[in-house]
C-alpha cells in the first residue's frame, strides 16, 4: 500500500478542477444548536467519567478565518459536513478528544473523486468505536472551506453514536497515530490541518463559541471559526496558555490551571484537559471534597451530582480558574445545572444541582481536572495548533444567570 500522503498528492494532480479558496475577509455562519435528550434521562457523571477514562487511556498509549454553524444534540455539538464532489451532507459529531473524521458506510455516497486506499482504520472512544476502510474525498465544512481528498474513515462497524452519521475530530493530530492498522506510526492530517496545509486558511487555529442553554426554547447556539477567531463573539483580549506535555494530557488540548472557591484554593496548579465532549467540570477527588465542604452540598444518589438548598445557593462564591496569567471565574449561576432540565438528569423539579463533580484521585501524573460544556459555554475558546496553545476570553454570557 502507498502511504496516504503520497496518494493524496498523486490524486490531486489528476483532478482538473479544485475548489476555490476563501478570500481574505472573514466569513461568518450562524450556529444553531438544539438541546435534544432523545433517550430520556442521562447520568452525566457516569458518561463524563467514562469519557475521561478513555481519554486518559488513549493519552498514555503512546487566510482569514471562516465561521461555521454547529448544532447541539444530547449535550454534544455537531456540524453539517459535505463529503464528495458534488457533496452529500452528513451530521458529524464535533469532538476535541479525537482527531479522525469518519462517516457510516451505510450513509456514504461515492462520487467521481472518491478514492479507497484499502487501508483498514479504527478508533475506540469512551462511548463507542468504529472500524472500516480509509478513503480520500472532498470534505466541505462551510462556505469556502473545502479540503481536497481528505483522509476519512468509511465505517462498516460502529458502536454507539446512534444520533450521528459520524465524527469530525478537532483534537491534536497525534491522536490519529495508530488508527491506520497497517501504518501504525503514520498520523492522518485532521480537517483543520488540511485546510491550513492546502492554503484555505492562514492559521491552524479554531475559535469556538458556545451559548448557555436558555429556556424556552430548548436551544443553545454556537459557532466554530476555522483559521482564526471572531472578535464579535468575545470581549477584550484572548489570554493564551501553552499546551502541556504531561502524561495524561499531552495528546489533547491540555493546560495547567489552579482552582479556588471564593478565596480558598481547592486545587493547586496542575495539568488538565479542555474538552468539548465533556459536559461537567470534573476535578480531582481532594479538590472535589474541599468544594463540597465549602459549599455545604450533599451527594444526590438519583443524579449522582451534588445538590444544595436555596439558602446555600444564595451564599455560593465564585469558582476561579487560574490559567496562564489570567483568572476566569464562574459565578454561582454558572456552577448549577439548568433547573428547567432537571428532569432530564432524573432530578427533582425545584432542586438545585451543582455541575462540579468528582474526577477521581490525582495519581502519578494524571490530569487534575477536565472542563466541559458548562465552562465552555461561559468563555470563548481557542485551539491554536500553530503555536501549541489554548486561549480563553470572556463573552456576553460569562456572567449570565440563565440557569
Amino acid at each position: 500500500m502507498f502511504p496516504t500522503a503520497f496518494l493524496t498528492v498523486l490524486l490531486i494532480f489528476s483532478i482538473p478542477e479544485l475548489p476555490v479558496k476563501a478570500g481574505s475577509s472573514p466569513i461568518s455562519v450562524p450556529l444553531t444548536s438544539r438541546l435534544h435528550f432523545s433517550n430520556g434521562t442521562i447520568n452525566l457523571l457516569e458518561r463524563d467519567r467514562a469519557r475521561v477514562k478513555a481519554l486518559r487511556d488513549s493519552g498514555m498509549r503512546r487566510r482569514s478565518f471562516v465561521n461555521v454553524p454547529l448544532t447541539h444534540d444530547d449535550w454534544s455539538y455537531f456540524l453539517t459536513v459535505g463529503i464528495g464532489n458534488p457533496p452529500t451532507t452528513y451530521k458529524l459529531l464535533l469532538d476535541s478528544g479525537s482527531a479522525n473524521t469518519w462517516v457510516r458506510a451505510s450513509k456514504y455516497v461515492e462520487t467521481g473523486p472518491s478514492f479507497c486506499t484499502g487501508q483498514p482504520v479504527a478508533v475506540n472512544y469512551d462511548s463507542g468505536s468504529f472500524s472500516g476502510t480509509e478513503w480520500l474525498d472532498y470534505v466541505t465544512v462551510g462556505p469556502g472551506l473545502t479540503v481536497v481528498l481528505q483522509s476519512i474513515g468509511v465505517a462498516d462497524q460502529v458502536a454507539g453514536f446512534r444520533n450521528y452519521d459520524g465524527v469530525i475530530g478537532i483534537g491534536p493530530v497525534a491522536l490519529t497515530v495508530g488508527s491506520l492498522q497497517e501504518l501504525q506510526t503514520e498520523p492522518i492530517p485532521t480537517v483543520t490541518d488540511s485546510l491550513f496545509g492546502q492554503g484555505t486558511i492562514s492559521e491552524n487555529v479554531l475559535g469556538i463559541f458556545y451559548q448557555p442553554y436558555v429556556s424556552p426554547p430548548l436551544e443553545a447556539t454556537g459557532q466554530i471559526t476555522f483559521g482564526g477567531t471572531d472578535p464579535t463573539k468575545y470581549n477584550g483580549n484572548i489570554g493564551y496558555t501553552p499546551v502541556v506535555n504531561v502524561r495524561g494530557s499531552r495528546k489533547f488540548w491540555g493546560i495547567d490551571s489552579g482552582i479556588a472557591y471564593g478565596n480558598r484554593v481547592i486545587l493547586t496548579s496542575t495539568a488538565g484537559i479542555v474538552d468539548c465532549g465533556t459536559t461537567l467540570i470534573l476535578i480531582a477527588t481532594d479538590a472535589y471534597e474541599r468544594y463540597r465542604r465549602e459549599t455545604g452540598a450533599i451527594y444526590d444518589l438519583a443524579t449522582t451530582l451534588l445538590t444544595i438548598s436555596e439558602d446555600k445557593y444564595g451564599a455560593l462564591h465564585n469558582l476561579h480558574f487560574y490559567i496562564g496569567e489570567q483568572t476566569y471565574s464562574l459565578n454561582p449561576n454558572a456552577q448549577i445545572w439548568p433547573r428547567s432540565l432537571n428532569s432530564r438528569i432524573n432530578g427533582e423539579e425545584r432542586s438545585i444541582y451543582l455541575v462540579v463533580s468528582d474526577l477521581g484521585p490525582l495519581n502519578g501524573g494524571d490530569e487534575g481536572f477536565t472542563i466541559g460544556y458548562v465552562f465552555l459555554q461561559r468563555f470563548y475558546i481557542v485551539y491554536d495548533a500553530t503555536n501549541a496553545r489554548v486561549g480563553f476570553a470572556t463573552t456576553a454570557f460569562t456572567d449570565a444567570t440563565t440557569n
